[in-house]
């Protein structure tokens, strides 16, 4: 028997080899299994499964039943340690339950059906459409690959359509408000961040995980280069999901103003600890051990001083009025798409598109100002 391995991701493999023709059709069958760990591991892995081939001893690949599949799937997918134990939580809670004991090749349309309109959170209450949708992408996409893999013959989920998703206005605040919450804020931990997030739009995970070597005062520049994350394991520093994620920003003045004052408070905290100085590899915003602060912990401290200021809106919202300020401010859509690291215009222009459509009404006004002016020539390149 035959069986090769193939790079699915840094540490993930495929391994596929021939199994024993088919008994009724008499066709040659292909076996695929995936793989985590080195590439020696992927290779032992292969020929123990080639030894158990040509004895007979591997189960039937029909057999398997959408639990198992499942948690192989996500076994083989190159994901961070976060999104795995998101992507584990759906299948665990939300698919398992229901359809987990059916075989994979015996799924049918109708099944994926009641499943999805019978979805229920913790507490017995139907789920939010978003997360109804999320149920749906895991399972629908588990089940695009085992389309590729040959291991079902078509996508059954294409048969369900999960809940329509309500677009909602997103959170933002006026510059009176931003001005509003700052002030309530000032005195504590996490006024500096708050006040970061606003002047660059840096996601929570970025500012937690921007160290001083990243900051270049006397430019009035900084370089997004990680985000800190937190997983059941702990917390950890990762890279950006893009190349566009990783990315300089320009500082304005009050920002620049701001770090310099919370340099220097950080130092006099350190040097009152008998800490010493700090060093370029220290995180910007830490407890008073130096250790980052938990993106988890922050936003529950920020939920509290949020009330304080009378609002009701996630963190996430300074980011929002980051990105509505410059559009306010005429910026391109190009423009605000790189200040913000999406990986593409097209994000930026879906999640703000009213914000740049409020704006149409200057572009009518210059085209106009040109077409009442016939001695300034317009010139076609």
């Amino acid at each position: 028997m035959r069986g090769n391995i193939t790079r699915r991701g840094k540490q993930s493999w495929r391994l596929k080899f021939d199994d024993d023709p088919d008994p009724v059709t008499g066709k040659r069958r292909i076996r695929y299994v995936t793989v985590k760990g080195k590439r020696a591991e992927a290779e032992a892995e292969l020929a123990r499964l080639l030894t158990d081939a040509n004895k007979g001893m591997l189960p039937e690949a029909s057999k398997i039943t959408l639990a198992d599949y499942l948690l192989q799937w996500l076994a083989g997918k190159d994901l961070s340690p976060r999104s795995r134990e998101q992507y584990l939580d759906i299948i665990e809670r939300q698919i398992m339950p229901v359809l987990g004991r059916v075989e994979l090749q015996k799924l049918k349309p109708v099944e994926v059906k009641v499943w999805l309109a019978g979805l229920r959170g913790r507490d017995g209450r139907k789920l939010h459409p978003r997360t109804h949708h999320h149920a749906y992408r895991v399972l629908h996409g588990a089940l695009a690959e085992a389309v590729k893999l040959e291991l079902v013959s078509r996508n059954v989920a294409c048969a369900a359509t999960p809940p329509k998703i309500t677009a909602t206005e997103i959170e933002s605040l006026t510059g009176a408000e931003i001005v509003a919450v700052l002030d309530t804020l000032k005195g504590s931990r996490i006024y500096a961040v708050a006040a970061l997030a606003f002047a660059t739009g840096m996601r929570r995970g970025e500012l937690l995980a921007l160290h001083w070597r990243n900051v270049d005062l006397a430019k009035a520049m900084l370089t997004v280069e990680h985000s800190l994350e937190q997983t059941q394991t702990g917390l950890r520093f990762k890279e950006p999901k893009s190349m566009h994620g990783r990315r300089s920003i320009s500082l304005p003045a009050s920002a620049v103003a701001m770090l310099t004052r919370h340099r220097k408070e950080q130092l006099e905290i350190r040097m009152a600890l008998g800490m010493g100085k700090h060093d370029d590899d220290a995180v910007v915003f830490c407890n008073l051990d130096g250790s980052p602060i938990s993106p988890n912990n922050f936003s529950a401290t920020w939920r509290v001083a949020i009330r304080k200021a009378g609002f009701r809106v996630s963190f996430h919202a300074c980011r929002h009025s980051h990105a509505s300020a410059l559009i306010a401010a005429g910026l391109d859509v190009v423009a605000v798409s790189r200040r913000l690291g999406h990986s593409s215009p097209v994000i930026t222009l879906r999640t703000y598109a009213h914000k740049f459509e409020s704006t149409d009404t200057r572009a009518a006004e210059a085209i106009e100002a040109v077409l009442n002016s016939p001695s300034v020539p317009i010139r076609c390149q």
